[in-house]
């Protein structure tokens, strides 16, 4: 194959050999993506329904939902699809789709985590400012940029690396298509393009990283100096499940891009990467309503509201 254009379609790494372990894994697969889909669509709903959560910190939560919906159904349904109809393969066109959308949404989640850090370090260490630096149009701003550095990143990436010609065949070693498998498939020395944007965008993420920890050593400084243990109490619960997912989205990925070549194997890819692509949005719904008692409220809100309904 003597470059893209000339392939129809890739080969994904599937999860087993024989069709009751295919059956298996389209089990596990489905339900988590149904939690994934019940759990931040509860978000989505409670946030948009709930005057009481209209705040800068559940807006956030809300476009964070949205991106968690949209990473794992990149990625799942195709894999699910293919394990029921005993296939491996994924079309051209659908390939670049799920790269774009992988990138996207995977950036724009990063970029929304660094504003959430932000909005914790202002409600934390300047909470006599906070109306004014987190208002509705501020916040607004901050979302659209998040999201529109998501999408810009993805328009790039994508066309940078279906530009490169492919003349290693077509199959991957992972369950969907990701920019370092289709980098193993170009020509030597037609990636190097596509490598410097990776360097450039992983020295903004690595600044996005920065940010997050020096806001948190900010926020845990001004913690511990709250005089009041319910204060400092009420001030821990705010910020640690955002910590809790920041932590899971970076160290799932970090790894998954950063382990050493002696660790690597088809087995252990394919497990980081559904660390990296379904775990997070499956248990971040989980972690943000777990200790809050304002969601759970709404939830019990929405509950008796369907409930009314149905009577």
């Amino acid at each position: 194959m003597s470059n893209g254009s000339s392939l129809n379609e890739f080969l994904l790494l599937p999860f087993a050999d024989t069709w009751e372990l295919q059956l298996l894994h389209f089990s596990l697969f489905l339900g988590i993506y149904l939690a994934a889909l019940l759990g931040n669509s509860l978000i989505i709903t409670a946030v948009a329904c709930d005057h009481h959560l209209h705040t800068p910190m559940y807006f956030f939560l809300l476009n964070l939902s949205l991106l968690d919906l949209g990473t794992i159904s990149t990625t799942v349904p195709k894999s699910m699809a293919n394990s029921l109809w005993n296939t491996s393969s994924i079309s051209y066109s659908g390939c670049a789709a799920q790269i774009f959308f992988v990138v996207f949404f995977s950036l724009a989640e990063y970029c929304l985590l660094t504003v959430m850090a932000y909005d914790r370090f202002v409600a934390v260490c300047r909470p006599l400012h906070y109306r004014t630096l987190m208002a509705s149009k501020a916040c607004v701003k901050m979302a659209v940029s998040a999201w529109g550095s998501g999408f810009l990143s993805a328009v790039l990436h994508t066309g940078n690396t279906f530009s490169i010609p492919l003349c290693q065949g077509n199959v991957m070693d992972q369950f969907f298509c990701e920019i370092p498998q289709i980098l193993k498939l170009s020509c030597s020395d037609s990636y190097l393009r596509e490598v410097g944007v990776i360097v450039v965008t992983a020295c903004l993420d690595f600044g996005c990283f920065i940010f997050v920890v020096l806001s948190y050593v900010q926020i845990f400084a001004a913690v511990l100096r709250i005089p009041s243990e319910q204060g400092r109490h009420k001030a821990f619960s705010m910020c640690l499940p955002h910590l809790a997912v920041v932590s899971l989205f970076v160290s799932t990925s970090f790894f998954a891009y950063l382990k050493p070549p002696s660790l690597s194997s088809r087995a252990l890819n394919l497990v980081v990467a559904v660390l990296y692509t379904v775990v997070p949005p499956t248990l971040n719904p989980l972690i943000y309503s777990m200790r809050n008692k304002e969601f759970k409220d709404a939830l019990r809100k929405l509950v008796r509201w369907v409930q009314c309904q149905h009577q």
